[in-house]
């Protein structure tokens, strides 16, 4: 006989029973409980997520239809809306929180290394945010417009295997770089990231500890030039030179010299003005 094991046996098969058990009785996960353990929640809230169930009630609906498939998935019995909904408000969210990152880790460990192959070293990171719409009058905790409701997902990206390496959901109405000053980023590391997050002081203490960043200089940015770099291998690189900023409050805030790059899209023909704190690369990389 041909056997075929669905697609959401083979996902729930990439998780280690021996770690999840070690898990559980690090956290006490399953202290009190009666015969719903941490394993049939854990499946539970991944067929919620898989499924896009929208309530308790598709969670429980949704398993008992293919009541046949859960001793597969190592499952005894759907569970009641009340035990799930007790079980997700009492047992220890920091659980999962290890599960998680212990997952993350397995899959850094599996992911391929850099696809396309960079002429440098270092860490490469890329930062950026996603606004979610949410309907205000379901999420009035979330006004984002005068009738529009919205979330924001800042996002950090690991080239190494492509996986994100730090996520964070705001308020909608948060800037950018309020976020951006939560990360801890190792020395040598080089992160990529939109004007959004123009920040000098930001860009001061990340020069002081060794992070590199590369960033879109702001049209209305007020600086002086140092110095002028030869352009070996132009292509579309027009300007290459060091600067410094002019405004007092700049000067204060980001005392040192910074890298002005300007290079020009092969597409539209628009120029893209480019600000690091690198001094070695060249201007095409």
């Amino acid at each position: 006989m041909v056997r075929h094991a669905s697609l959401f046996s083979q996902l729930v098969a990439l998780f280690n029973r021996a770690r999840f058990a070690e898990l559980v009785y690090r956290h006490q996960a399953e202290r009190y409980a009666k015969g719903f353990s941490s394993w049939d929640q854990f499946v539970a809230m991944l067929f919620c997520q898989i499924a896009q169930a929208k309530s308790l009630r598709e969670i429980s609906g949704g398993l008992k239809s293919c009541l046949g498939k859960l001793r597969h998935l190592g499952v005894k019995r759907a569970p009641n809306k009340s035990t799930l909904s007790y079980a997700n408000a009492h047992r220890p969210w920091q659980f999962f929180q290890a599960l998680f990152y212990e997952t993350l880790q397995w899959c850094q460990l599996a992911a391929p290394g850099k696809i396309k192959k960079f002429r440098f070293k270092n860490k490469l990171l890329s930062l950026d945010s996603s606004t979610i719409s949410l309907c205000l009058a379901l999420f009035p905790w979330a006004q984002f417009r005068r009738t529009k409701g919205a979330v924001k997902l800042h996002l950090l990206l690991d080239h190494d295997g492509y996986l994100p390496s730090f996520a964070c959901i705001s308020e909608g109405k948060k800037h950018d770089v309020h976020i951006a000053r939560l990360l801890s980023l190792a020395p040598g590391s080089i992160i990529a990231m939109d004007r959004g997050y123009n920040d000098y002081r930001l860009f001061a203490n990340w020069t002081r500890n060794g992070v590199y960043f590369v960033t879109r200089l702001k049209d209305n940015a007020d600086y002086l030039v140092l110095e002028q770099h030869p352009i070996t291998a132009r292509g579309n690189i027009v300007c290459d030179e060091t600067i410094h900023f002019a405004a007092p409050a700049a000067q204060k805030k980001c005392p040192f010299p910074l890298r002005r790059i300007v290079a020009t899209d092969p597409d539209s023909g628009k120029s893209i003005v480019l600000l690091t704190n690198h001094f070695e690369f060249a201007a095409s990389t």
